[in-house]
């Protein structure tokens, strides 16, 4: 017989504390894999190409790449930005001569003394480079921003190639928010735009075959006058061998972890071994991510990317080539409120306006947008230009401008708005009328350089211009007489009436109508055919004469009569 031990459930409890151990392990590790910034969909593992798929965590399957975005041209693939995936940039650095080869020279090198400590403007100047180092030259730089639709943060991943891999690589990355950039066909030339706020500069180092040892990212604070800080707000190693929990970490095609070794590419690049092609030999790829929530610099418009070559990732280290890529993170939406859509009557001398409000977003949210600048033109459709006639839309290409174009104001922080001038003067028809505008961002807008935005909101932009029916009346009096003859002795009357009519109370002055002779009937009557109405008040009179045919003798002419008419058209209800 065997014997239990203890209290009966002793046994179950004990087994349930494995279970309840396991749970909670597992939920210790599950906020690490969810902000691992290698762990998500993008690939992080030395080369550019979605097919060789990853597995990180165990269990899951990245499945894009850098391929994944970018044709062989480097340009961006059409609809591949999709979830959470909202900006990408290429930037080639290299050019080929006549025959395809490798050309050595480069407009867009740092000229000496510019360092990442220094406000771009007057701090950095770049320079035409007959014959760069290979060492340090950059082939291409690209950049994409994704938002991870489990926790919004806004991350950013990065790729460099450069042309060989001789010695130990230190490159860097500046995440701009104005439009920084530099291009010389000769000598020294100063850098145009500033730092802002929040600016990131990502710096890294490498060795030739042992992968990335270290990469760090900073803040610059302030504006143009501010500095860099210079203490490091993310701090991380490899991809391939960081623990977890990594809010930032870099890779190449070297190290003791695949991906390892020479790699292709879509698009066209130059090693110095191998010349212009589709080839990038040992650690001559270089590729990282960070996490701009984790590291609490989420929530701005970072528009440009410079990729660059240095001496080392001291932040006064020298600077070399670099790439200038666009990202494009700040977008602005237009949305548009005519000053009413109630019919209208035609010919109302009411103002119509339209007034246009432009909104400014960050792709990773987490704080306001800039402010947008530049100028709206607006337009309005007639019955006859919308998109279906007299039902429709008043789309892109269509409609009237509406006086010139409105320079935009600050509403509010984040949002400019613009009102149109009253384009009344454009109801020339019945029917059914739609604005619509244009927002162009000012050429020196340096949160949304180039962007352009069109009204959002086409069927709220419409109204009508109806007409009103109104009655009213006119009177008409037709006089007429009538004359009835009688003889004495009640003899049978046979003869003619002649009817004169007089525009005067009296039968004086001259008849204006004579009508007749009219031959009576066998009544003894005869009346006027008159057809000329009267349409004003009058007074007028008759005088009668009869003409006999038989034996009944001619009567004298009649009393003159009097008529008097009143016509009052409107009585006021």
């Amino acid at each position: 017989m065997t014997r239990l031990i203890g209290p009966t459930g002793s046994r179950r409890r004990l087994r349930l504390a494995v279970p309840i151990v396991a749970v909670m392990v597992f939920a210790l590790l599950v906020p690490a894999i969810a902000f691992a910034v290698h762990d998500l969909q993008f690939q992080l593992d030395g080369d550019v190409i979605h097919s060789t798929t990853t597995s990180v965590p165990p269990g899951t399957t990245q499945l894009l790449d850098w391929d994944s975005f970018f044709d062989s041209s480097g340009a961006p693939i059409a609809g591949s930005l999709t979830g959470g995936f909202t900006n990408s940039g290429f930037s080639p650095d290299f050019a080929t001569n006549a025959d395809g080869s490798f050309n050595t020279a480069d407009q867009t090198t740092f000229a000496t003394g510019s360092k990442d400590t220094l406000n771009p403007t007057p701090g950095w100047q770049c320079n035409f480079d007959n014959n760069v180092n290979s060492k340090i030259d950059v082939m291409n730089a690209y950049a994409l921003a994704y938002t991870n639709p489990a926790n919004s943060h806004q991350i950013l991943y990065f790729a460099l190639e450069r042309n060989a891999n001789t010695g130990d690589g230190n490159v860097a990355f500046w995440f701009l928010q104005e439009d920084v950039g530099c291009v010389s066909a000769g000598p020294s030339t100063p850098f145009t735009g500033n730092h802002k706020d929040g600016d990131v500069l990502v710096v890294s180092a490498f060795t030739n075959g042992g992968g990335v040892s270290t990469i760090d990212a900073y803040r610059w604070d302030g504006g143009a006058t501010g500095s860099l800080n210079t203490t490091p707000v993310a701090h991380g190693v490899d991809c391939k061998v960081t623990a977890g929990h990594d809010s930032v970490c870099a890779t190449t095609n070297s190290g003791a972890l695949p991906i390892t070794g020479p790699i292709t590419t879509p698009w066209l690049t130059s090693n110095k071994d191998n010349g212009v092609g589709h080839t990038l030999q040992t650690s001559e790829f270089f590729e990282g991510g960070i996490d701009l929530t984790e590291n609490k610099l989420g929530g701005r418009c970072f528009n440009v990317f410079i990729a660059d070559t240095r001496s080392s990732q001291s932040l006064t280290a020298t600077l070399f080539d670099f790439a200038r890529g666009r990202l494009g993170e700040c977008s602005v939406v237009l949305t548009t409120t005519p000053s009413s859509t109630a019919d209208r009557t035609f010919g109302s001398t009411t103002p119509i306006t339209d007034t246009a409000d432009i909104v400014g977003s960050t792709s990773g949210g987490g704080g306001a947008a800039p402010t947008p600048t530049g100028t709206v033109t607006f337009f309005l459709c007639s019955p006859a230009q919308l998109s279906p006639t007299n039902t429709g839309i008043c789309t892109d290409a269509n409609g009237t401008q509406v006086g010139s174009p409105v320079t935009t104001s600050e509403k509010v922080p984040g949002t400019a708005t613009a009102t149109s001038a009253d384009a009344q003067s454009l109801l020339t028809v019945l029917g059914r009328y739609c604005f619509r505008a244009h927002f162009v961002a000012a050429s020196n807008d340096p949160n949304y350089p180039g962007q352009t935005a069109d009204t959002s909101n086409p069927t709220a932009e419409c109204f009508k211009v109806t007409s009103v029916a109104s009655l009213t009346t006119a009177q008409k009096w037709l006089p007429q007489d009538t004359a009835t003859v009688t003889a004495s002795g009640g003899a049978a009357v046979a003869g003619t009436v002649t009817f004169s009519l007089y525009e005067s109370a009296d039968c004086s002055g001259t008849a204006v109508q004579t009508f007749g002779p009219i031959t009576v009937d066998s009544n003894g009557q005869a009346t006027t055919s008159n057809t000329t109405y009267y349409t004003t008040a009058k007074t007028i009179s008759w005088r009668a004469t009869f003409t006999s045919t038989n034996d009944v003798g001619s009567g004298s002419p009649s009393h003159c009569e009097t008529m008097t008419v009143t016509l009052n058209n409107d009585t006021g209800s």
